[in-house]
C-alpha cells in the first residue's frame, strides 16, 4: 500500500488490515461492524512493541470516511482521526452523484443522468440491495472529540469535494470540536493520488506534500499541539451539485417495478409463445398475424432486457467512474438504441390497440385470440408510462 510506506517514512507505525468479507458485499454491510473491526485493529496496534498506546489514531479513506468517525466516537483509545476523500452526505446521494459525474465526464447528458440514474438507485435501495443508503454522517461526526485531518483531491469524482468538507466542518463545530485541519491538494483525485486527466486516471504517486502533512500533523496533535479550524488549498472542482435522493413513491418502489416486469414478461413473451404452441399443436391459426403486434412483443422484450442489462452494468461499474461505451448525441449508443426501440414499441402499441378494438367487434375472431391480443395491448399500455418514468422516452 503506497500510503502505508509513505507514512512509515514519516516515522509513523502503520497497521494495514484487509476489509472483512463475511457480511460485506455490494449489497450488504454494516458501518457499525466495520467500525468494530477498526477498533480491533487499534487494540492490536496499541499492544505492539515500540508503539505508544496513547498516540494511536485511525486513517479512513472513502467509505472509511463514514466508518472511521463511528469508531472514533465510540472509543477513548483513538487519539486522532485522518479522513481522505470523506463524504458528508448520505451514501445513496453520494453514489448517485458519483455515477452521474462519471457519465457527464464521458459526455453523457439528458434524462439518463438527471432521471434514470437517481431512479435506479432509489429502487435498488428500496429493494434492500444498497447497504446503509440513508446513513447520516453528521450526528456521528458531531460526536468526534479527537483532532481531525481531512484530505481531499481537487479532482475528486467519487465524493463531492465542494459540498462534503463544509458539512463535516459544521458537524464538528456543532459538537464543539474545532481541532481540525482540512487540506485540498491540486492535481489529485479521490485518494489524494496524482491524476493526469482530472480524476479519470489514478497514478500510483501521492499528491506532493500529502504524506509530509500527515507526518507533521500527527506529530503535532500527539504532542499536545492540535490545530484550530484550518482549511487550505485550492478550491475543489465540482461541476454539478448533488441532489436529494428520497425514498421512492409506491408506484416507483421495487415491488411495483417487479410487478411491472412480471406483466411485461407475460404480455410480451406470451404473445410469441402462444403462437409457437398453436403451431406445434398444428391448430388452425386465428386472425392473421399483425406486424405491429409482433413489434410490440419483440420491441418490448428487447427494450426491457436491454435496459436492465445496461443499468446493471452501470451499477457494477458506478464506483469506477461509469463506462457507458460510445456516446452519440449526448447519450451512450446502447441507450440511444434502446430509446429508439422504446419509441417504436410505443407507436406499435397504439396501432395494435386500434386493431384489437376492431377485433372485439368482429365475431369471426376467436375469443382466445382476442384475449391474447388484449394482454399484449395491456402490456404495451403499461410499458409507455414505465418507459417514460425511466427516461427511455425522454431526450
Amino acid at each position: 500500500m503506497t500510503e502505508a510506506v509513505a507514512f512509515a517514512r514519516q516515522g509513523l507505525t502503520v497497521l494495514v488490515y484487509d476489509k472483512r468479507s463475511a457480511g460485506y458485499s455490494l449489497f450488504q454491510r454494516s458501518y457499525a461492524d466495520l467500525a468494530e473491526d477498526a477498533l480491533g485493529a487499534v487494540a492490536v496496534l496499541r499492544r505492539q512493541p515500540g508503539v505508544d498506546p496513547a498516540k494511536v489514531g485511525i486513517w479512513g479513506f472513502s467509505e472509511g470516511g463514514w466508518v472511521a468517525p463511528v469508531a472514533a466516537a465510540k472509543s477513548r483509545d483513538v487519539s486522532f482521526l485522518i479522513l481522505v476523500g470523506a463524504n458528508g452526505l448520505q451514501p445513496l446521494r453520494q453514489q448517485v452523484w458519483a455515477v452521474a459525474s462519471g457519465l457527464r465526464k464521458a459526455g453523457v447528458a439528458g434524462s439518463l443522468v438527471d432521471l434514470t440514474v437517481p431512479k435506479l438507485y432509489r429502487v435498488i435501495a428500496d429493494g434492500g440491495m444498497f447497504p446503509e443508503p440513508y446513513f447520516d454522517p453528521a450526528p456521528v461526526v458531531g460526536q468526534v472529540w479527537q483532532p481531525v485531518l481531512g484530505v481531499w483531491g481537487v479532482h475528486d469524482l467519487l465524493t463531492p469535494p465542494r459540498e462534503s468538507p463544509p458539512l463535516l466542518a459544521a458537524a464538528l463545530d456543532a459538537g464543539g470540536n474545532r481541532h481540525y485541519t482540512f487540506r485540498f491538494f491540486p492535481g489529485a483525485d479521490h485518494a489524494a493520488h496524482l491524476t493526469p486527466d482530472a480524476g479519470l486516471t489514478r497514478l500510483p504517486d501521492l499528491a506532493p506534500g500529502y504524506a509530509e502533512l500527515v507526518g507533521s500533523w500527527v506529530a503535532d496533535v500527539t504532542s499536545g499541539r492540535p490545530p484550530t479550524s484550518q482549511v487550505s488549498g485550492p478550491a475543489p472542482v465540482q461541476p454539478a451539485d448533488t441532489t436529494p435522493v428520497p425514498p421512492p413513491a409506491w408506484w416507483e418502489s421495487a415491488g411495483a417495478q417487479l410487478a411491472a416486469l412480471a406483466l411485461f414478461l407475460v404480455a410480451f413473451g406470451g404473445y410469441p409463445v402462444t403462437a409457437l404452441v398453436r403451431r406445434l399443436r398444428r391448430r388452425r391459426p386465428g386472425a392473421a398475424p399483425m406486424r405491429a403486434a409482433r413489434v410490440v412483443s419483440a420491441g418490448g422484450l428487447v427494450t426491457i432486457v436491454g435496459a436492465f442489462a445496461f443499468l446493471v452494468h452501470q451499477v457494477m461499474t458506478g464506483g469506477k467512474l461509469a463506462t457507458p461505451g460510445p456516446v452519440v448525441a449526448d447519450r451512450p449508443l446502447v441507450w440511444l438504441a434502446l430509446q429508439a426501440l422504446a419509441a417504436v414499441t410505443a407507436v406499435a402499441t397504439v396501432v395494435t390497440a386500434a386493431r384489437w378494438r376492431r377485433s372485439i367487434l368482429e365475431r369471426s375472431n376467436p375469443v382466445g385470440e382476442k384475449i391474447r391480443l388484449g394482454l399484449l395491448v395491456a402490456g404495451g399500455v403499461v410499458f409507455v408510462p414505465w418507459a417514460l418514468s425511466w427516461g427511455l422516452l425522454l431526450p
